[in-house]
């Protein structure tokens, strides 16, 4: 068969995707699959340049990780303009078919786990209340074993000469890492003596501040469309969301910006 754009992309497979539940099937839950199911392919995305953009850091390659650092980047802020696209859907144009998600819910996708699990916000729990099968639990447990992207960070510092602890280099990647002060003098000292490797840290400001902006966003869409109503699944909706607003990825960043001085 020739090659041609449709069956390449898989046009005709990825069209009949979209399953409404809704009977008869209303208008606007067509659009709620459709963003949901970018999202997810989004994430795809993200967690694909992630593993790439660790790869390159572990590689002492620097500014191949800087271009794939704000690919990543330039993605969050689509997803952010997704929520415009779904705040379209009014509240009661939502309610004709949210009945019809019974126990499905947002809360149980395990990509974005995992890219929380890849930015440091580890939550063993997170793993069964998922829901997920067995190949995004395995996928969800590596991601919980293996190192975040600022422990990646911190061993490429230590291949450039910088003194990072041992101990924190070692230490146990399922726990949340803690602010260190070690950690914020060689950071400052990179602020003034490194350009390539202070934008590179600009750049992981960029991708916290990202994600943040996407919970903020997600958080008032919710509010805006269902209040404080418990949410699809049974989750506490905006209550749950609002818990999350404001972790900070990489604290060490954020610490360091009272203590510039020219």
């Amino acid at each position: 068969m020739e090659l041609t754009y449709s069956n390449y992309l898989k046009i005709d497979e990825i069209k009949q995707l979209q399953q409404l539940k809704s009977a008869p099937p209303e208008h606007d839950e067509m659009l709620f699959i459709i963003i949901h199911q970018v999202y997810e392919l989004w994430f795809k995305q993200i967690l694909h340049e992630s593993d790439e953009l660790c790869k390159r850091l572990s590689e002492n390659r620097i500014t191949a990780a800087q271009k794939t650092l704000k690919r990543i980047n330039t993605i969050l802020k689509v997803l952010v303009h997704q929520l415009d696209v779904l705040e379209t859907m009014t509240p009661l144009e939502f309610l004709t078919f949210r009945n019809y998600l019974e126990s499905a819910s947002g809360f149980q996708s395990t990509q974005f786990r995992e890219v929380e699990f890849l930015l440091g916000f580890k939550d063993s729990a997170a793993i069964t209340r998922t829901n997920a099968n067995p190949t995004e639990k395995a996928n969800l447990e590596k991601r919980y074993e293996s190192p975040s992207l600022w422990d990646v960070f911190l061993k490429y510092l230590k291949n450039n000469s910088y003194e990072v602890p041992d101990n924190l280099l070692n230490r146990d990647y399922r726990q949340r890492y803690e602010p260190n002060q070690e950690v914020r003098s060689i950071l400052l000292d990179i602020y003034n003596n490194s350009p390539v490797i202070s934008q590179f840290c600009e750049l992981l400001l960029d991708l916290d501040e990202g994600l943040q902006e996407w919970r903020y966003r997600h958080v008032q869409m919710v509010q805006r469309t269902i209040g404080a109503k418990i949410g699809t699944g049974g989750s506490s909706g905006a209550e749950y969301l609002k818990s999350t607003l404001f972790r900070q990825a990489f604290p060490d960043l954020w610490i360091i910006r009272a203590e510039f001085s020219l």
